[in-house]
């Protein structure tokens, strides 16, 4: 291993939990579950096999406090339904080797998966591809204690820690966009208003898991979109972010909204919300990792050697090579070689790149590049499979859902 790289160091969290190193995987939509919220054997795999390929921690992303508002029929749920057995597995399994296995504490709300939810976000919308009703006040109040008790039944099957997730147009993220929260009360109008219900889930996270265990919260440097959240305010919320009781703040960016590209289908070069993490860090002393972009060794090293981050957060580098962060740290492999994709459809590298989680996952062939129309019906087949069983295991919460 070099011993010259700052990507060796480890990193003592404020709560005190330690990372072996500076390099995580960054959450993503796995979406292996089996249908009823519940890990399978892949998703075991997964998690040992990126424990395995040496990074300091791994979050499962989009991990649900209710089956209400899933972002994918194959996300897991941690309620008082779920087997708690079955989540220490994967627990377990992901955290082998030194390594950290956080979840995601998810809620997609205007963007929830339609087939299978009623999706509700901070305002009433109704646009080509995204039509949702408003939460009510209630239904908002109800949100933070949803969190807390999903972080709790983490913390109780032996997960590392918990991430808020207030990014890419999911729920949090909406109540902080001009683009999806156009409220007039306590939740709404001016950023400090917006950010309310984010502020109110990380402490009642806190107040659930205690001092020791850590919480990150994942937030948009913007939504990249006019009218949609902007720098300015998201170092607000950085500010205020400050004066919780969190371990880490996850910068990314980019959003779910109808007509938006994704941040992560982007062409640029070099780490993409850099430039945030610089302001961001003039005003936090918070622990800073940076998601998006950094795809090759001297990237990471160069964020970490500025100042800029913490940690560096890899995601679809991670799907191209599970053993990156060991080879990084000895030297190997400085630049993955990241496909070429030729007049991708809508969705299409997403799926790609989906498939090859799922490949991973199952010691099976890896996709080529080319196979983007394969991966876009593999997908759609295993949603379709999983969208009946998810209907039916979760039929008493569904019914009575507004």
């Amino acid at each position: 291993m070099q011993a010259d790289t700052p990507l060796s160091e480890s990193l003592t969290l404020p709560c005190g939990a330690v990372l072996k190193n500076r390099i995580a995987k960054s959450a993503m939509s796995d979406t292996l579950g089996d249908g009823t919220g519940h890990p399978t054997a892949p998703q075991l795999r997964l998690y040992e096999r990126w424990a395995d390929g040496g990074v300091a921690v791994s979050i499962v992303g989009e991990v649900q406090a209710s089956p209400l508002y899933p972002e994918n029929p194959g996300n897991l749920v941690l309620d008082e339904t779920a087997d708690l057995e079955r989540f220490r597995a994967v627990a377990r399994r992901g955290g082998a080797h030194g390594a950290a296995l956080w979840v995601q504490l998810g809620h997609a709300g205007a963007l929830a998966y339609p087939p299978t939810s009623a999706p509700k976000g901070p305002s009433a919308l109704d646009l080509p591809g995204l039509q949702c009703a408003a939460l009510t006040l209630d239904e908002i109040r109800e949100i933070p204690a949803q969190f807390a008790r999903a972080a709790r039944l983490a913390q109780q099957a032996g997960f590392g820690g918990v991430q808020v997730h207030a990014a890419h147009g999911f729920l949090l993220s909406q109540f902080l966009s001009p683009l999806f929260n156009m409220r007039n009360d306590a939740y709404g109008g001016p950023i400090e208003r917006r950010m309310r219900l984010l502020l109110e889930s990380v402490e009642a996270v806190r107040a659930a898991v205690g001092p020791t265990f850590p919480i990150a919260v994942k937030l948009n440097s913007s939504d990249q979109l006019e009218g949609g959240l902007s720098e300015a305010d998201a170092l607000k919320v950085v500010r205020q972010l400050d004066q919780t009781s969190i371990d880490l703040i996850d910068i990314s960016g980019g959003t779910y909204f109808p007509g938006a590209r994704a941040a992560s289908d982007g062409a640029g070069h070099g780490p993409y919300f850099i430039d945030f993490a610089r302001r961001a860090r003039a005003v936090t002393t918070k622990p800073l990792m940076l998601t998006g972009g950094i795809k090759t060794r001297a990237q990471a090293e160069a964020a970490l050697a500025s100042g800029a981050c913490d940690v560096v957060g890899l995601a679809r580098a991670l799907v191209l090579e599970p053993s990156l962060p060991d080879l990084w740290r000895a030297g190997q492999m400085p630049a993955p070689e990241f496909p070429r994709f030729a007049k991708a459809p809508p969705g299409g590298i997403t799926a790609w790149y989906t498939l090859r989680i799922r490949a991973i996952a199952e010691d099976s062939e890896l996709p080529g590049p080319g196979d983007l129309q394969r991966a876009i019906d593999a997908g759609a087949a295993r949603n379709a499979a999983l969208e009946k069983v998810w209907l039916e295991h979760f039929a008493p919460s569904l019914g009575c859902r507004g």
